[in-house]
């Protein structure tokens, strides 16, 4: 690890972009902890932690991505979660709509950038509508709790709406959002990972220590008395960490390789063995934790307009049988990995054009024609070992749920040792790490041509 990390210093470029990465993650924690103006941070977070219990609740699931910033009400509430869903919309317009396909298949650059500007846009509108729902939210929670909101902001009604209050909530939080995507973009073009990932993770990171102190709080160590949770629990539950987290990499990092042979030419009098890999490897889980995010990063905005706008009508009806944990959640958000594990893998992974690779090269597969053939093998096999990562994955992501619904495990303790949480943390890792690794060889430093150490 030593001489890793004395590699990595030792490349000026590197140095910086990962300076500049964890400057930017910087600043997206020190937004969490700037309240939206005439809001006391504090009085809401109590608030909230009263209205959950400790219980399954949709709304922890979103201040776990947001860092904490949701409960406190800060500019960064919204976190990603509307950049997230606007290009899901977006990917699955460009698949839907053949115009737009054939346009990004064409021209990737411009197509690429024209996609860009769309969820942009989305991001925005999304963000609107959100912080919206949140500022009446905000005055319901303030009618029960007195003090959340300052009385200043209440006195200018129009129609008995504090029009100033709204104006103040759905600006400030829809700029934060824009600014948060921003800061993303900067991450991805200037520094090192995904932008986007790396701001959910690190918000994940971030409620670590709290659920910690959670469990020795519920261990009842003080006390000779039992606790709200045994020790016997808590084992069970770093079994399943290390266990989540090893299938995690085999999963992520899982491979089938096909074998491959290339055609003999005729170079002057002598013949040729044509040179290459021997092998195609195709993921098992192509998509990575993609999935993971899109699926509960989807199943949180109806949900949570259901839950701002109220149980008395038929939205908050469908969003009170969608809280996090209960059968029907789980069934849909196993649904929606399947579907985006097959989407993501369908929009990335282009068989034809491995096709016409190999056919230029003189590669092909031992019993399969060149050309369509060869297409046709390929899409087969990658949709079985596909389904393969996609039930994988899917079973990883609810199985901490099962077992601590089972046990009697909190939401917020088992959301961490396992699940969403850390598949999405393992994945992100994984990827920032080949990232750092993929740089280093290019940079063609020693030691990092043989088997990687990040393994």
């Amino acid at each position: 690890m030593k001489e890793t990390l004395q590699r990595i210093l030792q490349s000026d470029e590197l140095k910086k972009k990962i300076q500049f990465t964890l400057l930017v993650l910087l600043i997206f924690r020190l937004g969490g902890f700037i309240p939206v103006p005439g809001i006391d941070g504090e009085v809401a977070l109590r608030y909230f932690r009263h209205a959950t219990g400790g219980g399954q609740n949709l709304f922890q699931l979103i201040d776990i991505f947001s860092g904490g910033a949701f409960s406190q009400m800060t500019i960064f509430a919204l976190g990603v979660v509307p950049y997230i869903s606007s290009s899901i919309i977006f990917q699955l317009l460009v698949a839907l709509i053949p115009s737009l396909q054939r346009e990004v298949r064409e021209n990737p650059e411009y197509g690429r950038r024209k996609v860009n500007r769309w969820t942009r846009a989305g991001t925005l509108f999304l963000s609107f509508v959100q912080s919206m729902l949140f500022a009446r939210y905000a005055l319901q929670m303030n009618s029960s709790s007195p003090g959340i909101i300052s009385s200043d902001l209440l006195t200018a009604q129009v129609f008995d709406f504090p029009i100033l209050f709204a104006v103040i909530m759905i600006t400030t939080m829809t700029t934060g959002t824009c600014f948060l995507m921003w800061l993303g973009e900067q991450i991805t073009e200037k520094g090192i990972g995904n932008g986007m990932s790396l701001i959910i993770a690190t918000g994940i990171v971030s409620q670590l220590p709290s659920t910690i102190g959670i469990i020795i709080q519920q261990l009842n160590l003080d006390n000779p008395g039992p606790g709200q949770l045994s020790l016997f629990s808590v084992l069970i539950l770093l079994l399943l960490f290390v266990t989540v987290t090893i299938a995690t990499i085999y999963i992520i990092q899982g491979q089938r390789k096909i074998p491959l042979q290339y055609a003999r030419r005729v170079v002057g009098m002598r013949e040729v063995q044509g040179v290459g890999s021997s092998y195609l490897p195709l993921k098992v889980n192509y998509a990575g934790v993609i999935p993971v995010i899109f699926a509960s990063s989807l199943l949180m905005f109806p949900a949570t307009l259901g839950q701002f706008i109220g149980s008395g009508n038929w939205i908050g009806r469908i969003a009170g049988s969608l809280y996090p944990g209960s059968i029907s959640y789980l069934i849909l958000y196993v649904l929606l990995i399947l579907f985006f594990t097959y989407f993501w893998t369908a929009t990335q992974f282009h068989p034809d054009q491995i096709s016409s690779e190999m056919k230029k090269n003189g590669a092909f597969i031992p019993g399969v024609r060149q050309g369509k053939h060869t297409q046709e093998y390929l899409e087969q096999t990658m949709h079985r070992i596909t389904l393969i990562g996609a039930v994988s994955l899917a079973a990883l992501a609810i199985l901490p749920t099962i077992i601590g619904r089972i046990m009697g495990v909190p939401h917020s303790i088992s959301y961490f040792f396992g699940g969403t949480a850390l598949l999405i943390l393992v994945g992100v890792i994984l990827d920032t790490m080949k990232q750092i690794e993929s740089h280093l060889i290019m940079r063609r430093y020693e030691g990092f041509m043989r088997r990687s150490k990040f393994r």
